[in-house]
């Protein structure tokens, strides 16, 4: 059979696409790999955290204020608070992706980061052993990087087993009050669907103020009143949680402050942050709060 000029040419096309394939490495699909980002920009105290535990930090050009572990991280240019972003001055450090923790705001710099060139990748949040999962997940997908996130989630999920397994045993449930913020007289108190009430509940304990939603202020006589075993406030650089919260006016009238161990200082980030250290900081929570004993 003869070919005409045009079937000619159409073959030899095909012959030279197939030689071409046929030169391709083994398991190749022919298209050219996307480059990994090199220009990151953390958003979120718990994302910075997992970058440094997959060991990419060395991709980081910036950070916002909660990203203060490790403490290298604190060396690195800030974008400012999580919630409080400006779209300049995050592109002005001209980044090649952006990995930002849901809720990061305002949502108006949001919309402009995401409408940008540059991608940005929401991190899920959520406050469990599941979320936790879940955001080493997208972080180390986010970073072209998915292998190396298997040890770290099997260390997650044998550090909630152990917490739990203990927990699980708890003779005791006492009645916990988390204190966002205890200076200057001003005090606001941690409610359901929040970080710190499922640490409480993690934990072996009951929120002392599970009847309102998120974090709110409260006076002496709601204090009073909700009777709790244990307070538990946040350490802060330069702060005396502790020294705070025993100048609390009708702290004396509560269960927690009869005696000298119920008021309790913890690092809000490893704790709240439902990270790689969520768990381990859990377990510690409930020997401070008798739900654990060993």
């Amino acid at each position: 059979m003869t070919l005409s000029p045009i079937n000619r040419r159409k073959a030899s096309l095909v012959i030279a696409g197939l030689a071409a394939g046929l030169l391709l490495p083994f398991g190749a699909t022919g298209s050219a790999q996307e480059p990994k980002a090199q220009r990151i920009v953390s958003i979120g105290g718990s994302v910075t955290e997992i970058v440094y535990a997959l060991g990419e930090e060395g991709r980081l050009v910036a950070v916002d204020t909660t990203s203060i572990y490790p403490s290298a991280a604190r060396d690195l240019p800030s974008v400012g608070y999580v919630r409080q972003l400006a779209a300049e001055g995050v592109l002005a450090l001209n980044p090649d992706l952006i990995l930002a923790i849901a809720g990061s705001g305002p949502q108006q710099t949001v919309d402009v980061l995401k409408a940008g060139a540059v991608p940005y990748v929401d991190v899920p949040e959520g406050y469990s052993e599941e979320a936790v999962i879940a955001k080493v997940d997208a972080i180390a997908e986010a970073l072209g990087v998915a292998d190396k996130a298997e040890a770290i989630k099997a260390g997650i999920t044998a550090d909630f087993k152990t917490t739990r397994d203990a927990v699980a045993g708890a003779k005791t449930h006492p009645r916990v009050l988390f204190l966002l913020s205890a200076g200057g007289g001003r005090l606001m108190a941690a409610g359901t669907h929040s970080a710190a009430d499922a640490v409480i509940r993690l934990a072996g304990g009951v929120n002392a103020f599970g009847g309102f939603e998120g974090y709110k202020p409260i006076n002496a006589e709601a204090l009073v009143a909700a009777a709790p075993d244990y307070i538990i406030a946040m350490e802060r650089p330069g702060a005396h949680p502790i020294k705070e919260l025993r100048k609390l006016a009708g702290l004396e009238l509560t269960p927690a402050g009869a005696e000298p161990d119920r008021l309790i200082a913890v690092d809000g980030q490893a704790l709240l942050g439902f990270g790689p250290r969520t768990a381990s900081s859990l377990l510690q929570l409930a020997r401070d709060l008798g739900t654990v004993t060993d």
